[in-house]
């Protein structure tokens, strides 16, 4: 059972809601990437709604961020200690 299903469901459909093109996207979270900017930038290691595991190819840097479905963003970076 996911414990954390719940509230992923909930934080998917509050960005999903909202529907921000990338501009506002990026006054509320900085850089922000479409499907193939984030694949020119990033491995995409696993999807759990509304959050994406990466890895950056340049740095080898592994994070997560969030993504809302349409239009297709990719936003809030968050790269895991080491």
């Amino acid at each position: 059972m996911d414990v954390t299903e719940n509230i992923r469901r909930e934080m998917t459909q509050e960005i999903n809601s909202k529907k921000a093109e990338k501009e506002l996207l990026e006054v509320e979270h900085g850089q922000v990437w479409n499907t193939e900017e984030l694949t020119n930038e990033f491995e995409v290691q696993g999807f759990l709604a509304p959050f994406v595991v990466v890895i950056q190819k340049k740095s080898g840097v592994r994070g997560s961020m969030m993504f809302q479905d349409y239009p297709r963003f990719y936003f809030d970076f968050n790269p895991y200690e080491k």
